[in-house]
């Protein structure tokens, strides 16, 4: 009797400690959160040869980290320099990364495997950045370096798609014939660094690599070269290069050309109603024009007197422009005769036509100043207007001071073009003639210009 209020007693207490436990702490019960978050990078515990070891000859590196890796496509971010003619083996297990060089390594030289930012760890992808794994095959590690910056001629912005390639006691031809024997890319500012040289002499380029040759084979791959050969010393002197292509890049429109429409028909802008002082007049044709008699095109005021004026046709043969001293807030007629245009087909404009607008205002224009200091006049330069990748204004700047009392209203970047052939226009360069690029500079201030309103600027070059 005795020992069943004893068992009695401890079965209540037991029954009541865990009814407690669950009515006052149900609430906290959940899954545990783990910890904070990694942001750590890997770490190198171990490499095989040590790095910067001497008097290597094994072809293969083992590298061991403290945690689960992956290399992110290895043969694209992952640079060994000299660069090798055989594609290497770059494989990653677990902690290891391992590189296998199927080249006969040259001796008394200094190789470096730039990893870049590709090796991250299987969590979080943390990247172990600008890891550089380097060995030599000599007694010793060679130290010198080169630096250097590459602008796009044409813009004067950098492209980081660009690679620098560095040729060792090469001809001119080298570039062309075969790979570099070091190579780097750039840097978001354009910036490059060759590490662990030998001293020597150099040529330096940078390009625009679209077929992955690592060579320079066509016109119109973006390329930049230094005029001079570099001599690599203890003394690290920057370079400079201006990159730029012979011929442009044929858009691809995946289409031959449109098959011509039966009936010849034109059009203008729906902003054409309001016509610019400071720009042409434009009509567009659906179909390529054979004939074009401006004889049968007239332009009058309202009186109906007639107005000179230039006309042109592009290209394409499709956009006609009449170039007029505009007179302002003035209404015009362009008046078309049906024999004035005939496409391949010997079509005509169905009917006569009658194209009415008005001239823009004064005050629908911005007047600007423009104040320089270290302006090199000498170089001609020339002041260019950009909205996205298109020049809108281009003018010569003979002075100190520019100005103009009837600006478009509007948001520009600003560049200055160093004309040195004073033809208006950037022009390439060309290897073959060693004829470097025309340079522009990209201003870092934008410009916003309103309407009937005093701009001013001063622009430190």
């Amino acid at each position: 009797m005795r020992f069943s209020r004893i068992f009695f007693s401890i079965v209540v207490f037991v029954v009541g400690y865990y009814l407690a436990v669950f009515t006052t702490g149900c609430a906290q019960i959940g899954m545990p959160t783990g910890g904070p978050k990694d942001t750590l990078a890997p770490r190198l515990t171990s490499a095989s040869p040590a790095i910067n070891s001497v008097n290597v000859t094994g072809n293969k590196v083992t590298l061991s980290f403290n945690e689960y890796i992956e290399l992110k496509d290895p043969q694209t971010n992952v640079l060994i320099s000299p660069f090798p003619k055989k594609q290497p083996q770059i494989d990653y297990k677990l902690r290891t990364v391992t590189v296998k060089l199927k080249d006969t390594l040259m001796p008394n030289t200094t190789y470096s495997i730039n990893f870049g930012n590709a090796i991250v760890d299987v969590n979080e992808g943390n990247a172990y950045k600008n890891f550089t794994y380097v060995f030599s095959t000599g007694n010793s590690i060679d130290s010198l370096m080169l630096d250097g910056k590459v602008l796009i001629a044409e813009t004067g912005k950098a492209d980081s798609t660009l690679i620098a390639m560095l040729y060792r006691n090469a001809d001119d031809s080298s570039v062309q014939k075969r790979k570099p024997d070091y190579i780097t890319k750039l840097s978001g500012d354009g910036s490059f660094s060759f590490l662990n040289l030998p001293a020597g002499t150099y040529k330096v380029y940078a390009l625009k690599d679209g077929d992955g040759a690592k060579t320079y084979n066509s016109k119109k791959e973006i390329f930049a070269f230094a005029s001079e050969d570099i001599i690599v010393s203890a003394t690290n002197n920057p370079v400079m290069l201006y990159a730029s292509a012979i011929e442009k890049e044929t858009p691809r429109t995946g289409a031959g050309k449109p098959a011509p429409e039966k009936r010849l028909r034109f059009s203008v802008a729906p902003s054409s109603a309001i016509q610019d002082l400071l720009q042409p007049f434009e009509v567009s044709f659906n179909n390529p024009l054979k004939t074009f008699d401006t004889g049968k095109l007239v332009l009058t005021d309202t009186n109906y007197k007639p107005i000179p004026g230039k006309w042109q046709i592009d290209s394409t043969r499709t956009k006609i422009t009449l170039t007029v001293q505009w007179k302002p807030e003035t209404p015009y007629r362009l008046v078309m005769d049906t024999t004035a245009f005939a496409d391949s087909a010997g079509r005509h404009l169905t009917k006569l036509d009658t194209i009415r607008f008005v001239t823009r205002r004064v005050e629908d224009y911005g007047s600007l100043v423009l104040r320089f200091s270290n302006l090199d006049l000498g170089k001609k330069p020339v002041l260019q207007f950009v909205q996205g990748e298109e020049i809108k204004e281009s003018y010569p700047v003979t002075a100190a001071e520019w100005s103009n009392k009837m600006m478009p209203p509007g948001d520009y970047e600003l560049r200055i073009l160093y004309d040195s052939n004073q033809n208006g226009k950037w022009d390439p360069g060309n290897y073959s003639k060693k004829l470097q690029p025309e340079q522009v500079i990209a201003l870092p201030q934008k410009l916003a210009i309103k309407a009937n309103w005093d701009n001013e600027r001063d622009i430190k070059l």
